[in-house]
């Protein structure tokens, strides 16, 4: 009986450790988590640019209605 459960255990601890499928999520994960700090520093750093930009583009657009 007890030699059962022990394997029983060890059947699914094993089964456990070779699971990888949430090791995979977690690398998702942190790709994900990497490409959004970066988007987010990007837009830190250019914010200003761009903003000055589009509103450059906006003023000559509506200029040209005139």
């Amino acid at each position: 009986m007890l030699q059962q459960l022990f394997t029983t255990l060890e059947f699914y601890l094993n089964t456990f450790v070779d699971d990888e499928k949430g090791a995979e999520l977690a690398e998702y994960g942190l790709v994900l988590a990497l490409v959004a700090v970066a988007a987010i520093v990007a837009l830190g750093v250019l914010g200003g640019g761009i903003s000055d930009t589009l509103t450059s583009v906006g003023n000559t657009i509506s200029g040209a209605g005139d």
